[in-house]
C-alpha cells in the first residue's frame, strides 16, 4: 500500500496564464493615470476614441470605483498575451522601437528601455510575477 505524503498543494491563487485582477488594480490601474513628462497620462487618451478605452472617472474622482477598474481590466486584458509582455501591446505601444516596442504609438513613448520600473512592473503582471 503506498501512503500519501500529505495533502496535496493548494492551487496557485491565479491559474499560470491568467491575469490577476487584484494586482492589475493595485500596480497596472495607477500607471494608467500617472503623469510623465512630456506626456498626457494615459487615461488622457484612453478614456475616449480608441478601442484601448478605459472608464471615465467620476466628476472629482481621482481613482476609479471598483466597478469601473472590473471594466478596465476586461478591456486591457485584450492587448495582452499572458506570460508573454513582447507580445502584448499594452506594453509594445508605448515602449521605443530601439527597446523592442512598436514604431508608432500616437501617445508618444512612454518608456525608452524595458528596465524601466513602470515597464518591469506591466511586464511583471503580463508575466504572472506579484
Amino acid at each position: 500500500m503506498v501512503q500519501a505524503a500529505g495533502p496535496p498543494p493548494a492551487p496557485p491563487a491565479t491559474p499560470p496564464g491568467a491575469l490577476d485582477y487584484e494586482v492589475f488594480k493595485a500596480r497596472v490601474e495607477p500607471l494608467l493615470l500617472e503623469k510623465r513628462p512630456g506626456h498626457a497620462r494615459c487615461y488622457v487618451c484612453h478614456s475616449t476614441g480608441t478601442a484601448f478605452r478605459l472608464q471615465a472617472l467620476s466628476p472629482g474622482s481621482t481613482v476609479w470605483t471598483d466597478d469601473q477598474s472590473r471594466k478596465n481590466f476586461d478591456v486591457v486584458k485584450r492587448f495582452v498575451l499572458p506570460g508573454v509582455p513582447l507580445k502584448s501591446r499594452l506594453l509594445t505601444m508605448p515602449l521605443a522601437a530601439d527597446a523592442g516596442g512598436v514604431a508608432f504609438h500616437p501617445g508618444g513613448k512612454h518608456w525608452t528601455s524595458q528596465d524601466d520600473p513602470e515597464w518591469r512592473t506591466l511586464a511583471d503582471w503580463v508575466e504572472g510575477k506579484h
